[in-house]
Order: C-alpha cells, then structure tokens, then sequence
C-alpha cells in the first residue's frame, strides 16, 4: 500500500467512524428506557407508602426531538400506571420554539393519573418569550401547573403537597407560597427544572426535590467522560438520587436532546419512583 492508498484508506474509515458514530448517536437518543426506584421520604403519610410516582423530563420537543418521541413516552408512562406525574419542564427547543408548544402540551395532556399530573417549566421555556404561552398550554391540558404554588392530595384522611418553583436561571423561586399551608410535621414533593436549586432549601418540610435539566451528561466518551454539565456543582447532581445539605432530589435523564441531537452511553429515560416511608 503506497502513501496516497494509505491516507485515502485512513479518511475513509475515519469519516465512516464519525458516521457510524452520528447514526448510532440518533439511535440511542431514541431508545427510552424505564428506571424504577423506591425513594425514602421524610414524613411520608402512610396512606401514600407505597405509591408510585413518574417523572418525565426534557422532552425539548422541536426540530430534532420529535412528537413521535413524545408520544412514545406518554403511551410508556400510561403503561405504567402510575399513581401521580411530575414533569420537570423544558417542554420546547428550537428556533421557532413557540410552534411546538402545543403539539407538545397536547401529547402531555394525555397523561393519566389517580392523583394528578403536575408540571413546571425549565429554561427553553423561557426562550423566544415562550414562558406565558407555555404556562397557559399546561393548563388547558389539564395538567397542573405547580410553579410557584402547590396542590395538596387527600388520601386516607392524611394529606401530601404537591409543589413546584419557577426555573432556576430565567424565573424567580418563591418556596414560601410553595409550600404555603403545611406545618413543621408534614412534608413535600418539589418540582424543580433546575436540581442546583437544592442547595438554596433549607426547609425540612421539602421531603423530596424532583428535577431533569442535565440529561444524564448526555454523551458520554469513553475515557473523556462529560463534556459540558450545565451545573454550578460539576457531577454532583448529574443524574438519580441525590443527597442535597438539607434535603434530597432526583434527578431524571430525560427525554430528549439538546445541542446535538445525540445520546451516546446516556439513554433517555422515564423514572418509576416508589414513595417509601
């Protein structure tokens, strides 16, 4: 083999490496997985021991994240039976972000729970000024809309608080109205887009902080690792459950892409959480 052969071989299966890796790329960021795990909450009611919880994150539904994805997602979850649904915002992405707020909204809105669907934005809901049609589309989905504010489930004569606060990076937080109406001895569950915001509750009566935003990592190299984590606290709050100073978050993989509109070792996932006492 001469020189040119040589170098015209060596680009060749260089650029059919970077091929194959795009093609499989795609291919993960479309294989959603189902995590199940059982979380310990801190003055959990008894009458909700035992009772599951889905929480779905980052659809970013939009030129590369398409409404097929989303449908797959909602009919999976639905599968699931579960008893109550978080959703950790960042509905849309994308140039045109606005077009794809209701297709999206209207997938969600097929989700089904005993006690309730509850929902927060996350910053690309916030992007081309997005945010007042995305809060309204949540709502006329029958999906309730927790930011800032929070819904309390009745169960057996005891109850649980369903709350949320505003995205972290383009919202203002306000936990107090969240947790507005509980006392010292009850405790809650907290949608939060953005899992950094943990590090700022000092509130025992936030049991348990539900949130998305880092997909995981995303793509993930072997022997490079993480390439860029949009977080103040590197790995910390990469991805499952988390000890936080005064309280605990999960933190879900997603659904979708940013960026590239690629996975690679980071599948996509639905998380199944059991409430333990």
């Amino acid at each position: 083999m001469n020189r040119r052969t040589f170098l015209r071989w060596g680009l060749g299966t260089t650029a059919g490496l970077a091929l194959g890796g795009i093609g499989y790329g795609r291919f993960e960021a479309g294989r959603i997985r189902i995590t199940r795990h059982s979380v310990t909450v801190p003055r959990l009611p008894a009458p909700f021991a035992g009772k599951s919880l889905a929480l779905l994150s980052d659809p970013h539904h939009g030129p590369f994240n398409s409404l097929e994805l989303i449908r797959e997602a909602i009919d999976r979850t639905n599968a699931l039976h579960p008893d109550l649904i978080a959703i950790a915002g960042d509905f849309i992405d994308g140039k045109d972000a606005h077009l794809y707020i209701r297709p999206a909204l209207e997938m969600f809105g097929r989700l089904r729970a005993p006690l309730g669907v509850y929902a927060v934005p996350g910053n690309h809901d916030y992007y081309e000024n997005a945010i007042e049609k995305v809060h309204k589309a949540i709502r006329d989905n029958g999906i309730v809309d927790v930011t800032n504010t929070g819904h309390w489930i009745e169960l057996a004569g005891a109850r649980l608080r369903v709350a949320g606060v505003d995205d972290l990076w383009h919202g203002k937080q306000d936990l107090t109205s969240a947790l507005e109406g509980m006392t010292p001895t009850e405790t809650s569950l907290l949608l939060c887009h953005n899992p950094d915001y943990v590090e700022k509750i000092t509130d025992q009566r936030v049991g348990l902080v539900l949130s998305g935003h880092l997909h995981g990592g995303q793509i993930v190299l072997p022997g490079v690792g993480y390439q860029r984590i949009p977080s103040q606290y590197g790995l910390k709050y990469l991805q499952g459950l988390v000890k936080a100073p005064h309280t605990q978050v999960f933190v879900s993989r997603g659904i979708g892409t940013v960026g590239l509109p690629l996975r690679f070792r980071c599948r996509p996932e639905i998380n199944l959480l059991t409430l333990m006492t």
